[in-house]
Formats: C-alpha cells, structure tokens, sequence
C-alpha cells in the first residue's frame, strides 16, 4: 500500500535504546517473483536496561503466515505496520522467535526491501528496507549474526548470493538449488542484501599485507563482463589503499560487486555484498567518459571503505547519518586525490569537490530543507540523504583532519575509534571524541565541545576578513569575524570553530614568510588560524610591503568567504598564488564580479543582449595567460576557464531573475569565445591526448580543455556565422576514439544551436540505443540545452513518450526529467510556468510507484521563495497542487510542506 502522509516526527533527543536485542537471525528464503517465502528464525532476549512489556516488530507490505515462540503458537497483533507480540517468556533468558511471511517482489516498484529487476532478485535495506522483507527490529543499533539459505529455480537463478561466506550449496528436486552464506560480523539488518540471476563475474585473487587470500567479484549481466575491469581494479586500489593508509584490512574471504540497471542510489554498502547501479561500475572507452571513469573509482572506493566505518562501525541511530556517510565520503575523496598523482591534479579534485558543495550544499543550507550536519527530527528518513549529511559533513572530518595538525594526528585519532567501538553502534561526538582524545593539547582536544556545533547548528557560517597594513610599523593586521543566518529552528547561532588557512602574497608574486606578534622567527609561507570566538584579530610583523592575502587556502573550512578584493589584488592571486584552489578561486572571483555588475546594472530585465565587453580587458588577459602557460595542468585550466554555473551565481543575488542570469552568463561565454578565439585554436590543436584511451588525471584534463576549447569555437561561429568549426566538431564526432571526444563534440554542436546538432543526435542515438547507459547521455544532453531560447520544454515532452523512455527506471528519468527540472535553469524557469506545471506532474506521477525518487525531484523548487515575479507565483502554485494531492507519501508529503512554511 501507498505510504500516504499521515506520519509523525521522529526526534533526536527522544533516542530509546531497543527494548530487546536480536543475537541470531537465520533466514530461508524460497525466491518466486509472484510470491518470495521468507522464514525468519531469531534469538532475541530481553534489554534489562529497558523496560517493556511488548516487542514490537517493523513490517511493511508483508502477508504475516504464522508466529512461533520457542516452538508454539503464540497471541500477536498487527498494529500500524508493526507485528506487537506480549505474550513473551519472562526473564532475561534468550527465546525464540520464527516468523513465516509472503511477498511480491515483482509488485516492489519501491525499489526498496527485496525486489526484481530484469527477473533478478536485488535487495535494497537502507535506510528502512528490511521491514519490506521480514518483521523485525528495524534500526541500525541492534546489531545481529545472519545465516541466510537461498533457494531457487537453478536455470532461472543459478547464481545465489548473500552477505559473508558461502559456507554450502547444493541441489533441491525439482530443479531448484541452494546456497547457504554465513556473515562472521555482526551487523545492523540496513546491511543484509542478497541477488539470485542470471549473472557472471570477473574474479580475481589477492594477497592483502598481512598475507591472507581473498577472492574479488564483480557480477553483471552477460554480455557486460568486459566493462567492468575498471572497476575492479578500483576495487583492488581502494582495498590497498585502506591497508596503507589507515591500516585497515579487508576482514572477509570475499568481497562482491553486483550491478543492477534499477536502483534509487549510486550504490549500497551491504556487508561484503555491494549492490551497485550499473553507472558505477560499467566502463569502456567507447561507451563511458572520463566523469565515468572518475565516478566509478570513487563510489567503489566509497562502498569500499564503508566496510569499516559503517559496516564494523556503524551509526547508533539515523540521526547519526554522517558518522558513516561524511567520514566515508572524506575518506573516498582522500582516496581520489591520492589516486590523481600530482600536486596539481589533487588540487583540481579539491576544486571539482567544493564546486559540488557550493552549487548544492550552501543552497540547502539556506533553503527550507536546511538541517544541521546531524539532523534534529525527520518524517522520512530517506529526505535526510543529503549534500548536507554527506559532502558538508566529510568537510566538518577534513576540518577535524587540520585541527590535530594532519595526517598524522587524525590517523591516530582513527586508531583510536575502532580500538573503542569496533563492532557497535555509536554517534558522531564518539567519533570526535576520538580524535581529539588521541590528539591531548590539539586545536581539536581545545574546542572540542565548541566545535561539536558543526553538528548541531545548520547553516552556512559567513566570515568577514578585512587586513589592515601599518607601512611604519611593517604590520599587517588581519581582522576575522564570523556570523551564521537564521534557519528554520535556529534563529540565533553561537561561534563556531573555524580553521582558516591561509598565506599572504606580495605585489610580485612572492609568497611571503609568516611571522605572527609574539614570535620569534618566521615559520613557513602557509598557516591555519583558529577562529573560535564571533571576531579575532591576528597581526603578522615584518611584512616589508603591504600584502596580498590568500585567505581559505584549500577552502579550509565551509564557510562564505566575504573579503572585499580589488580586482588587482585578485590577479595577483590568479597568477601568481601557491595554493591552487585561491589561485582558481580568484578566477571565478573575478568572474562572478562580471556577472554580479552586469546583473545589478540591468535590474529586472529579461536579457542581455549585444556583444557588450563586460569582462575587463585585464581579465581578459590573465585568462589568456592561465590558457597559454606552459606549466599548468590541462586540468587546471579547464576549471579557471569554466564560468561560475547560472545557480551558483542564483545563490549570490537577493532576487532571482533565472532567465537575465542565463543571458548576462551566455553574454560573458560568448565574449570569452570571441576575444580568446585564437588560443582557444591553439588550445585545441595542442592538447589532443594521443595513443590509446586512458582516464589518468593528464589525459583526461587534456581531454576536457579541448572539448571546452571546441565549445568555444562553435560558439564564436554561431555569432560570426563561421561553418568551419561546427563541421570539425562533427567530424570529431565521427572520428572520436572514445566517448569522452564524442559527447564533448556532440555537445559542442548542442550547445552552440547549430544545425548539425541533429543529425549528430540522430547518428548518436542509432549507434548506442542498445546502451542504456549511454542513452541517459543522449536524454540528459537534449534535456540540458539552452539554444532555444529556453524553449526546451517540448522537446522533453516529446522525449517522455520517446520508446526508449521509462519513467520507472530511475536512471533513466533522472536523465531527462531530473535534468530539465534541476540543472537547466534557463528552460525550466519559463515565465508561463509550464516548467513548473511539467514538475508538479512528474513528482506526482512518480511518486505513486517510487516516493524515494519522487522527493529528489520535489527538491527542485526549493529555493523558490528567491525568485523574482512571475515565477515566484508560479511556482508556489505548482508546490500547492503537489501539496493537495490526496495521496501523497511522507517523503514528498515532508518536503513541500517544509517548502511552503513560512
């Protein structure tokens, strides 16, 4: 049934531990798409530290057969979703308890609990996907050991999979066949996972450093086993890495990968059993980018990594979410800038991650789905697998990283944590407490309670810097003071604990030596300073001349930096800076500035017309020469040539006008198409990635500035009306070795509006329908095209009822539907409000068989409230009738009520 709107708030503060704890769980499973039998068999005893009269067992959308305690028959009743059992043997002896129920998985279009995808059994448990199974104690703090037996037709299943070690298998008459797996770990049930099908494996054998054999699997439906090398030796990388690094092992005679084409997420951590969409882990050259490539090495070192914190370690409660996701996340981003190699190429991964945290995280910290770090109460838990919980709070670990002075320190500190709480279920102040304990006398250990606000407070702090320079005394005085806005529940905010890193730089480009008041020498060109009061001043002597300061070195802390710049002091930076993010920082600075004037100059208009130069001349110039130098990364170049994205630029202005923002930006790419015409030539025909195809840092930030480069150029050829490189990117389409230069091309001709862009499209379709994955390229490049005048609404109309569309398959109407209504703002803010009309629809239509993808596409309009007239108007209107629908699910029934609060 429809999980209509009607439940109540759970909150932080009202945690209870369980009044029992499960010790055992033994699972039977007969597998039939029409009808799945599950037996459940539980050794359960009483908590004596809670007092209870009933257990109370979670289930949803289960037929409930028979119920045994310690052998018989026992009284049970049902009441809202939960099996209530009273009649249960006294004392704190353990008992047990068999529950035989029935289920449908072919009917699951949840995609949650046990389902069928392409007649294969997956499993999905997290966060609360288990009660969809069995009846059970469904929360990550009770902690069991599962045996699970799998039973199933062998010709139709001969692959049966579950978490841990296969311990027996067999054959059953009839045809049908077993297997039995064994998990050694304890584990919270948000972990189980099991998968019966048709599939095949690449295997491999390694030898970890403490010498014990394991056996790697990556499973996949016949016919992809040669995309999936990529991911398995990403696999074996983040397996190595994790060893040398932390000095964590794999704990388990085998690891498997499964990979399945309908899933709401990226992947699932199951233990020792990782369920993955199948856009995390095929890849080849010819159907796969360097973004690809990238992401599918990072989400399986992620998954990875969860083995021990969120499988060994896990969280005690859902509030507790970023304790496993913000740590694994810092983990996995550590683990990709390792993988990168260079200097430069790690700092370009640095930038590539802020950027995700600018243009989605600082959006819901302002916005009314702004929660802290560690959430208060939530409806639906599955709302709170957010940017915030995920990329904010891996920032809130790097900062606990650079307040015990490095790696080192929070490598103990690490240590430390699973010395403590190995095999439990525990909270993020446990975390933090462990790293400042291994780190006594730490900035850390010093703020300790202070800085826990990080998780307590939503919110993006602001920190004002101003430096003042006392030519006679050589003193230069650098003043910080911080401030964080209202947010929804938290109208007042207490100082938080802010690292600072930062350098000054002078006039010539030299990195200046530091010296505070109060020291005796100078030490180093680089610092961290700690602010942790609402305003402090740090005076720094013998500085000869006045400086330029590089404040957030490597973005240090997630906060808005407010600094008032010239635009000279910004060009130093951008040429000359050490730190390679303040160095790209400065760029954009400069950038934004642009827009930001241009903007505020043609107030409320709805374009921007002409080819007005609205980018300086000196701005000009330093890009030119960040283009030209001849020591900076590929990579590098790309990104500081990249304007800032029409919803960071949103993000900065009080009212948004979504069309003038997309014309003001579209002005600035055409004038830097222009005036740059001739290095972008240069920049093309000078950095082809020649030999065969790898997705390494430098062939691929080679690869990314030529495609940026032919970008360029057709788009100075649409405004001179040139032909000649509209049909060089059509002949490097055809040509393209890789997909990487084909989309790049093939992008190239969308984005400038040419009319080669067709039969590309055309041509691109014919040759890859059979991809699925490579057609949610073709449906998400149509639906991001802005060349029609933000007329690009029919086209997507049209494309829902393309054959290869399905809206139920969740990859495929993130590629279209998802990528119209959240990252094409010029189409989908249109002044008639037929955007929004179409996302009301969409939501509704979606959310009656999958509430988890329907509520990510709800979040869309959630900074409506920032729009100018009429859009404003209309698209409260469009959140109002999804509101008033008479059959909503708590998930997007949450999110449009938090929409239109006051």
């Amino acid at each position: 049934m429809m999980r209509e709107g009607t439940a109540s708030a759970v909150y932080r503060l009202q945690y209870q531990a369980p009044a029992f704890w499960v010790d055992t769980v033994d699972l039977a499973f007969d597998l039939d798409p029409a009808k799945t039998r599950v037996l459940n068999k539980m050794r359960l005893r009483r908590n004596p530290e809670v007092a209870a009269e009933a257990l109370r067992l979670d289930g949803e959308e289960l037929n409930l057969a028979r119920v045994l305690v310690n052998g018989a028959g026992t009284s049970f009743k049902i009441e809202e979703n939960q099996l209530v059992l009273e009649n249960l043997p006294e004392g704190n002896d353990p008992f047990d308890l068999e529950i035989f129920t029935t289920c449908a998985p072919e009917k699951n279009t949840h995609l949650m609990g046990l389902y069928v995808s392409n007649d294969t059994f997956f499993t999905q448990c997290e966060a609360q996907g288990f009660r969809r199974i069995t009846y059970y104690l469904d929360r990550p703090d009770v902690m069991a050991s599962f045996t699970v037996t799998l039973r199933a037709d062998k010709k139709r299943y001969p692959v049966l999979l579950s978490n841990g070690n296969l311990v027996e298998s067999g054959e059953l008459e009839g045809g049908r066949h077993f297997a039995k797996w064994v998990d050694p770990h304890k584990k919270p049930c948000y972990l189980f996972a099991l998968v019966a099908g048709q599939l095949v494996a690449r295997e491999q054998q390694i030898t970890s450093r403490a010498g014990k054999e394991h056996l790697l699997q990556v499973y996949v439906r016949p016919g992809d086993l040669g995309k999936t090398e990529h991911a398995m030796n990403s696999l074996m990388a983040a397996i190595a890495w994790d060893e040398t690094r932390f000095g964590l092992s794999l704990d388990l005679d085998r690891f498997m990968i499964v990979a399945t084409s309908d899933f709401n997420m990226g992947a699932m951590e199951n233990k020792g059993l990782n369920i993955f969409n199948t856009k995390y882990v095929l890849a080849s050259p010819s159907t796969a980018t360097d973004l690809d490539y990238a992401n599918i090495e990072g989400v399986v070192g992620h998954e990875y990594f969860h083995n021990w914190t969120g499988d060994r370690v896990t969280c005690r409660d859902w509030f507790q979410l970023s304790l496993k996701e913000g740590l694994t996340v810092f983990r996995d981003q550590e683990f990709s800038m390792d993988m990168a190699g260079s200097l430069s190429a790690r700092a370009t991964r640095r930038i590539e991650d802020v950027r995700v945290l600018r243009t989605a995280q600082f959006p819901e910290d302002a916005g009314p789905m702004a929660h802290p770090v560690r959430p208060d109460s939530y409806v639906e838990i599955n709302n709170f697998y957010t940017v915030t919980v995920y990329e904010k709070g891996a920032e809130v670990v790097r900062m606990q990283r650079t307040l015990v002075g490095g790696h080192e320190g929070f490598a103990q500190g690490m240590k430390l944590y699973f010395e403590r709480h190995d095999g439990h279920a525990v909270t993020c102040d446990d975390f933090a407490q462990a790293i400042a304990d291994a780190n006594p006398g730490s900035a850390l250990a010093t703020h300790l309670d202070q800085f826990k606000r990080w998780y307590s407070q939503s919110g993006t702090p602001c920190v004002k810097a101003t430096g003042q320079y006392d030519a006679a005394a050589q003193t230069w005085t650098l003043t910080l003071s911080q401030s964080c806005p209202a947010t929804p529940g938290q109208p007042g905010k207490l100082p938080f604990v802010i690292p600072v890193a930062m350098g000054l730089v002078a006039q010539d480009g030299a990195q200046l030596p530091l010296q505070l008041e109060g020291e005796a020498t100078a030490s180093g060109t680089s610092r961290t300073l700690v602010l942790h009061e609402a305003s402090q001043s740090f005076t720094f002597v013998n500085v000869a001349a006045e400086p330029v300061p590089s404040l957030l070195r490597g973005f240090s802390a997630p906060v808005i930096l407010e600094h008032d710049d010239s635009d000279a002091a910004l060009l130093t930076l951008l040429a000359s800076d050490s730190d390679a993010f303040n160095r790209w920082e400065a760029g954009q600075r400069l950038l934004l500035r642009t827009a930001l004037n241009a903007i505020a100059s043609d107030a409320g208009a709805a374009s921007v017309t002409g080819q007005n130069a609205l980018i300086p001349a000196t701005v000009v110039e330093a890009l030119r020469t960040v283009l030209r130098h001849p020591q900076l990364d590929a990579a590098f170049k790309e990104l500081v040539l990249t304007l800032p994205s029409e919803a960071y630029i949103a993000e900065q202005v009080e009212v948004v006008d979504p069309q003038q923002i997309h014309a003001v930006r579209e002005q600035l790419r055409a004038q830097l198409a222009r005036e740059l015409q001739a290095d972008w030539v240069w920049a093309f025909e000078t950095h082809q990635a020649s030999g065969a195809y790898r997705p390494d840092a430098i062939s691929s930030g080679r690869r990314a500035l030529t495609s940026l480069a032919l970008s360029m150029l057709c788009l100075a050829a649409r405004e001179s009306g040139d032909a000649i490189w509209p049909g060089k990117a059509l002949q490097r389409f055809k040509d393209a070795g890789n997909m990487t230069d084909r989309l790049g091309a093939l992008g190239a001709l969308v984005a400038s509006g040419h009319e080669l862009a067709r039969p590309a499209l055309e041509r691109f379709h014919d040759r890859f329908k059979d991809d699925a994955l490579v057609l949610d390229k073709w449906f998400a490049l149509q639906a991001g095209r802005t060349d029609r005048g933000g007329d690009v609404l029919p086209a997507v109309q049209q494309l829902l009822k393309h054959p290869d569309f399905n809206l139920k398959n969740p990859n495929r109407a993130r590629s279209l539907v998802f990528s119209y209504c959240s990252a094409n703002p010029a189409g989908f803010h249109r002044q008639d409000g037929a955007g929004y009309a179409f996302w009301a629809e969409q939501v509704l239509l979606l959310d009656a068989f999958n509430p988890q993808v329907a509520a990510r596409l709800a979040r869309a309009l959630d900074r409506w409230k920032k729009l100018a007239e009429p859009y404003r108007a209309l698209a409260r209107a469009a959140i109002e009738r999804v509101a008033a629908a008479p059959k909503l699910s708590n998930d997007v029934r949450e999110l449009v009520t938090h929409a239109l609060a006051d």
